[in-house]
């Protein structure tokens, strides 16, 4: 890949479906004005539980193949924010959706959930150190609300920052790379409040309940968050994105539900918590761009999709 923009922001998710769920806006934002927006995602969530009757059969424990239909949902939803590279970890169905925690996916052969921690990152140490990132996007250790594959991903992450900066591990991946910013994606608790009380107030009837704020992924007291990202001018992006993976969500308006069929709120303003590097804003004031206080360097030469 030739002429990489200055500006490069890699995001690390478990499933299809979860980037635009999660950080769509921030993606659709990023890749307008120009910056690189690159996606790993570590499973093709095969054990996702298929929303539309007409496509039921794709289910694991029904005929299966949802792990391939899903790749082509995840092409469809970049395509609405704009965002060209996308990768999975290690080439599509290296890693097997582990299921929810406690089930005997867990353990299944090539399962995420299982797989060596080093080796795992190892695969995304080549990403990082071809692409270059300045700043890399999340989970938390939980994984936003404790499943396997979001846990490992937050694990894979993480470690995988620490090897490619690390200049003894793996020469013949690349140069060594310091990521100067890791966020961990995060909803403040009083917007979540305040957004499902709307969504009472309004709701139309297309979901019959409501999902309640503590089944929202990352809600943490509003102290925690260091860095909001205005998405509102792409809210039209990440609703589309998020339709696009048909079978997992179903999208009403400013509202979606998952398979549960209780609804939520789409967040257009999407909230981070910086963990690592320093913030490009005066102290206790929320940074507004992921960006802020990263010196531009060159673009990364070399750089592979």
């Amino acid at each position: 890949m030739k002429d990489v923009p200055a500006r490069r922001l890699l995001l690390v998710h478990a499933h299809p479906d979860d980037e635009s769920i999660n950080n769509g806006a921030t993606m659709a934002r990023y890749a307008a004005e120009g910056a690189h927006v690159a996606l790993v995602t570590c499973t093709l969530g095969e054990e996702g539980e298929v929303i539309p009757p007409g496509l039921a059969h794709l289910a694991a424990d029904r005929d299966g193949g949802l792990g391939a239909h899903r790749i082509g949902e995840l092409a469809a939803a970049m395509r609405e924010l704009g965002v060209t590279d996308h990768r999975f970890l290690g080439g599509p169905g290296r890693f097997r959706d582990s299921g929810m925690m406690g089930t005997e996916q867990n353990h299944r052969p090539g399962a995420f959930w299982a797989a060596g921690l080093d080796e795992a990152a190892g695969h995304l140490v080549g990403v990082i150190r071809s692409l270059r990132p300045q700043v890399l996007i999340t989970y938390d250790p939980d994984g936003g609300y404790g499943h396997p594959d979001h846990i490992q991903a937050h694990r894979v992450a993480m470690r995988a920052a620490d090897l490619a900066a690390d200049p003894s591990y793996g020469t013949g991946a690349g140069a060594p790379h310091t990521i100067a910013k890791v966020y961990w994606n995060r909803v403040p608790r009083s917007v979540a409040e305040e957004a499902f009380a709307r969504l009472r107030d309004t709701a139309s009837g297309a979901f019959p309940g409501i999902a309640a704020v503590d089944d929202v992924p990352g809600v943490v007291d509003d102290a925690r968050i260091t860095t909001e990202i205005d998405g509102s001018a792409y809210a039209a992006a990440k609703t589309a994105a998020m339709r696009a993976h048909a079978t997992q969500i179903a999208v009403d308006g400013p509202f979606f539900a998952l398979s549960n069929d209780l609804g939520q709120p789409v967040f257009t303003t999407e909230y981070y918590e910086l963990v690592r590097g320093a913030p490009g804003g005066d102290d206790g004031v929320r940074e507004h761009d992921l960006f802020a206080g990263v010196p531009e360097p060159a673009p990364a030469p070399g750089a592979q999709t």
